[in-house]
């Protein structure tokens, strides 16, 4: 689980696996609760097997809402949700508009890609987040 939570990056704690709430008598249960100590908010992590699919924004959204409503404690900022996918499509993604319902989409991998692709991948991720930011008004901060 250390190993886990530090791939995240820093300030995860392990909140619950598989935790339950009911919603109108029905049972749903969360892959992952984790809170981030430096933002100061519950991070709800859902693992799906295959392709990202728009529904996931509605689950994810339902699961968000009711832990603002009866988890967060007073001085936390809204959770936040993560929805890890082995595959996502950037338009379905844009088109949702995740971004502004706090959740985020990631790739995961079940085997480690050759060396060249791999940088390869990462070089085209730092230009893509590094063009987000000069489009956002921000600067780069690094």
């Amino acid at each position: 689980m250390e190993s886990f939570l530090l791939e995240f990056g820093a300030g995860f704690a392990f909140v619950e696996r598989q935790k339950r709430i009911s919603i109108g008598g029905e049972d749903f249960h969360i892959d992952l609760l984790l809170y981030n100590r430096l933002l100061r908010r519950l991070v709800v992590v859902e693992l799906k097997l295959g392709r990202f699919k728009a529904e996931y924004k509605g689950q994810m959204e339902l699961y968000m809402r009711w832990l603002d409503k009866y988890e967060r404690a007073k001085g936390e900022a809204p959770p936040a949700g993560l929805i890890l996918c082995s595959e996502k499509c950037e338009e379905q993604i844009e088109l949702l508009e995740l971004n502004k319902s706090g959740i985020r989409v990631a790739r995961y991998m079940t085997e480690l890609l050759p060396a060249g692709v791999l940088e390869t991948k990462l070089r085209q991720a730092l230009l893509a987040a590094r063009r987000r930011l000069g489009d956002s008004g921000r600067g780069g901060g690094g």
